[in-house]
Order: C-alpha cells, then sequence, then structure tokens
C-alpha cells in the first residue's frame, strides 16, 4: 500500500537508466509509447505533461538564448522533426515553475522552447537553476535536476525544512511547502488520476472530496529500511571482477539519493518515529562496530513495536533502555525499534492489537489509522434503502494480516478475509484471537487468485467487499471474479490512485461476461505521507440495480 525505500530505490534506478547519454548524443531514439496500464510515475508524468503542454502552448514563439544548444530529433504526427532549441545535456539554465505534477517534480518552462522541464523539489512560483539531464522531444518533455533557488515563490518557506538531506535525497518532496497545500495538492492527484486513467465521462463520478490529513506530518513513520553497498570488487589485472575486498571504511548508510544510484549517508530521518530514530542511531553504530562481519552490502530493518501497559504497572515508570514511553490517561505505550525481520512487531490501532513479523507489510503511518479505519467504518454500509435486504456480511479481499477484517467486524453478522499468501492468513487468524473475535465472527481462507470468491458462501445482495490490491492494482482475472460475485457495495482502497481510478472505470463499465455495473459514491484521498508526493485513495462504490 504505502510506498517503501526499495520502491524509492527501483524508481531512482529506472530514472538513473533514463539518463544514460552524453552531451554528444544529438539524436536521441525516444521508445515507442507504452498504452497506459500500469500507473508508472513515467505515465503519470506523461500525461500532466500533456495536458500542461496543451494549456499552455505559449504565445510568443520561442526565443534561442545564447544558452548551449543541441539539434534534438524527433516524431510529431508521424513526421521528423528537428528542435534546434533544446540545451545540450548536462547544461544549466534557469526555468519558471508552473505547476507540480501528481508525481511530486515540478513543471516548468524555458523560454527557448515549449518544451515542459520535470524539476524535483520545486514549486509552482519558483524560478530555479537546474541541470538538464535528458530531453523526449516526442513527449515534450524534458528531467532536469534540481541545483538551486533563483527566486522562491510566495509558497515557498524553506524554514519548515527539517532534514538536512532534503534535496539529496529521493524520500520527500515537500518539506518546503505548508501542510494545507500539501494536502490540497494530493486532492490535485486524487482529481487527476481518475481525470486521465479512468477512462470515465466526468458525469459517471463525484467531485473529489478533501484529503484528510495526518496527525504527525514528521516522525510519524514506524518502518524504515536504510541500506549500505558492499565493498568494490578488486580488479584484475585484465580488468575483470576478482575477489571481494574487505571494508577499508565505513561505507555511507541511509537512502537513494535523488537521480542517482548511489546510497547517501544519512545520520537521522525526521519522518521516522522516535523508535525508529533511535534505532537508526543504534544500529549506524552497530554496523560500524562489526564491519568486517560483511562481506557484501545490507539492508537494516527499524520496524517500531509497541507494548501497551496500564499507568500504575512497574514498567510504566521504570527507567527502560532503548524505550520511547508514551502515556495517556489510560494507558502507557512502551515503544521499541526491532531489526530482525524474523520477529513479530506489535502495534495498536484504538483498542484492537495488531502483531506481524517485524519486515513483512503493515501500514506505515500509524497516527492516520483511527481516522482511516473510522471513515471506512463510517462510510462501508449504504443508507438504508426500503425494499433492500441489510448487509450483514463483509469479504476482504487482499486482506493480509486483517485490518480490515478486524476493524470493522463489529458491523457484520459474519466476515472473511481472503488473501493468496497462507504466512498472512496465518497472522491474521492471531490477530483475529488477540482481539477476542470468534471464528464465527471472522474467518480467513487461503485462496488461489484465479478462485478468490470460490469459497464464499454469502448472498452477494447482502454482502459488502473491501479490496486493497497492492500498487499495480486489481487484475482482469480479480475483477471478472468481482463483478461476476456482484456484491452490493464495493470499497477500493489503494496506495496508487492512478491503477485505482483505472479499476474504478472497469467496475463502473462493467465487462461483457456479466451485466453488473456499478456506481461511484465518493472518493477522497488520505495522506499517509506527509512530505512526500504520495497519496492514498478511498473509493466507495453500490452496485447499479436493475430499476436505476
Amino acid at each position: 500500500m504505502a510506498p517503501t525505500e526499495t520502491a524509492e530505490r527501483n524508481a531512482d534506478g529506472r530514472r538513473k537508466r533514463q539518463f544514460q547519454g552524453g552531451r554528444g548524443a544529438k539524436r536521441q531514439k525516444i521508445k515507442k509509447e507504452k498504452p497506459v496500464k500500469e500507473g508508472s510515475n513515467e505515465e503519470v508524468l506523461l500525461a500532466d505533461v500533456r495536458a500542461l503542454f496543451a494549456a499552455q502552448r505559449l504565445s510568443e514563439a520561442p526565443t534561442q538564448e545564447a544558452a548551449d544548444v543541441e539539434s534534438v530529433e524527433g516524431t510529431m504526427n508521424g513526421t521528423t522533426v528537428t528542435n534546434t532549441t533544446l540545451p545540450r545535456p548536462f547544461t544549466e539554465i534557469d526555468v519558471k515553475v508552473l505547476e507540480i505534477s501528481s508525481t511530486g517534480d515540478g513543471l516548468a518552462i524555458h523560454p527557448s522552447s515549449d518544451q515542459i522541464y520535470a524539476v524535483p523539489f520545486s514549486v509552482p512560483g519558483d524560478t530555479v537553476k537546474v541541470k538538464v539531464i535528458k530531453h523526449f522531444p516526442d513527449q515534450k518533455y524534458s528531467l532536469a535536476d534540481f541545483i538551486s533557488v533563483v527566486e522562491p515563490s510566495p509558497l515557498r518557506d524553506d524554514s519548515r525544512v527539517k532534514c538536512q538531506y532534503f534535496t539529496q535525497c529521493g524520500g520527500c518532496q515537500f518539506q518546503m511547502l505548508d501542510y494545507a497545500t500539501q494536502l490540497q495538492h494530493k486532492k490535485s492527484i486524487v482529481e487527476r488520476a481518475y481525470k486521465n486513467f479512468s477512462q470515465l465521462p466526468r458525469d459517471l463520478y463525484p467531485a473529489i472530496e478533501d484529503t484528510i490529513g495526518s496527525p504527525l506530518q514528521y516522525e510519524y513513520r514506524t518502518k524504515l529500511t536504510p541500506h549500505f553497498d558492499g565493498p568494490p570488487d578488486a580488479k584484475r589485472s585484465d580488468g575483470k571482477h576478482g575477489i571481494k575486498r574487505n571494508f577499508e571504511t565505513v561505507p555511507p548508510i541511509g537512502f537513494m539519493r535523488k537521480g542517482r544510484r548511489e546510497t547517501l549517508d544519512i545520520e537521522d530521518c525526521p519522518i521516522g518515529t522516535d523508535a525508529v530514530r533511535m534505532g537508526m542511531k543504534r544500529e549506524r553504530l552497530r554496523v560500524a562496530e562489526e564491519l568486517q562481519k560483511y562481506q557484501r552490502g545490507a539492508t537494516i530493518l527499524l520496524r517500531e513495536s509497541t507494548k501497551r501497559v496500564a499507568n500504575d504497572d512497574p514498567e510504566a515508570s521504570g527507567d527502560l533502555q532503548d524505550t520511547i514511553k508514551v502515556t495517556t490517561s489510560a494507558h502507557t505505550d512502551l515503544k521499541t525499534c526491532m531489526t530482525d525481520n524474523n520477529g513479530f512487531s506489535t502495534e495498536y490501532i484504538d483498542d484492537f492489537v495488531f502483531t506481524n513479523a517485524a519486515g513483512s507489510f503493515f501500514q506505515n503511518n500509524n497516527s492516520i489509522l483511527p481516522r482511516f479505519t473510522q471513515y471506512i467504518r463510517d462510510n462501508i454500509l449504504p443508507p438504508a434503502s426500503s425494499g433492500q435486504p441489510e448487509i450483514k456480511y463483509l469479504i476482504d479481499a487482499y486482506s493480509g494480516s486483517g485490518l480490515f477484517t478486524i476493524t470493522l467486524s463489529s458491523l457484520f453478522k459474519s466476515s472473511t478475509g481472503i488473501d493468496i499468501s497462507l504466512p498472512s492468513i496465518e497472522s491474521a487468524r492471531e490477530n483475529a484471537a488477540l482481539n477476542k473475535l470468534s471464528p464465527e465472527q471472522c474467518t480467513f481462507i487461503a485462496a488461489d487468485a484465479p478462485e478468490l470468491f470460490k469459497s464464499v458462501t454469502y448472498p452477494s445482495d447482502e454482502t459488502v467487499v473491501v479490496i486493497d490490491p497492492p500498487r499495480k492494482g486489481c487484475d482482469e482475472s480479480f475483477l471478472s471474479q468481482l463483478l461476476k460475485f456482484g456484491p452490493r457495495r464495493v470499497v477500493y482502497v489503494s496506495c496508487n490512485v492512478h491503477t485505482q481510478a483505472r479499476d474504478v472505470g472497469v467496475l463502473v463499465k462493467g465487462m461483457g461476461h456479466t451485466t453488473t455495473k456499478y456506481k461511484v459514491d465518493s472518493l477522497r484521498g488520505f495522506d499517509f505521507f506527509p512530505q512526500t508526493g504520495h497519496v492514498e485513495g478511498v473509493a466507495v462504490l453500490s452496485r447499479v440495480e436493475k430499476e436505476e
């Protein structure tokens, strides 16, 4: 659901590969554009570039400045054209930022051409100095690296930045923006997603509601995974790779540098919780002390775990090493940082308790989960309607360790969580027992992907389905099964609102093998990752009845 450091590393790697090529490569071969399917950063950026290019189309003819320029050949409408006004790669230029794309990059223009420049760490109204990296003349945009602010936008306030690695680390994009502006931008991400990816006419989905913010804008991440790279191979006399060297010095330990395949040494990450930040400092010291044990690089797990005790418990008042205490009127939470992937972490959402393998997936912003799960509870059931049976059953597809099955169980006569991962199902069963839910209340089934609904016997008229797929969204087989089953109501939760919009479009339009279709009741975002360009989406849908 939520973005990971691994995903950020992969994204940076893809961007780095895009950057390959040099100053002398005057004719750039552009790969054929792939259809919009996966909601990748490249597809999302291109959709925003196209919209801005169509709206912008500079009224004045481009002027060729004295900057270093080159001829770049591209194809427009099947005709080969040569643009002679684009700066050569690695040239530094000043650009004016017009808007922020859904990827978090600023979209900017330069007076030498009508090309759009994608620039990280910039906001609308900024004039920034950038280094041009690569042109995509067919798509009318270029990638550029941020260098400095020439003239700040009224929206920019760099005193808000709390991280010394900001503009270097690839993790955060928006620390210079106030939080209300971040939330407004994330609402626009959801709006653009449905405009560009759902393939639905505007009248078939409602206005996007305001994004619900996180109670914590810093110190919220309960999991971080910094890493370090191994020592380089020793070179043989013939230039080929030889044996592994030992570390001569402590390597950089941290996250990927923005736009480069290079690890940035990071001593502290202010979006991590206090327990995670404490663990990060401790693990950096441990790696330095045990460096000779490593023959290659490694990824370090930092996962917060909570033990809840009564305020009169001796542990609540004791002096515990490597423990963060959070005391309320009802209890004291003792928070520690786990580093063992095979260990089990515990966390609480209101009074619900969940335990998971520390290295497995669970939402990384615990502060917003009470608001988030309460919103699902408030919206999962339709308004009372005469002639319609009561909804009594819940199916939680992609149930994982049981987050929705368990937190929604009180609303239903019976709930079933379905997942293709047996370890996730075993974890969900354990969590149901921890929350004193009987097998009659919560059932969990490990099912093969092509037969997810085969074991479900609930009547579809009395059933609601929650789906929370990975970033790639639902595949055609799953959507086909869902439409064939035809539950009365669907709640679609997603960490990628672009693939969510694509899939919601399918549910609204239907598929050929069934007449079942859905209407969209509400759409809104949740900000699980403040300071970044990511937004979680919730879509609530109701089955279209024949009389409608």
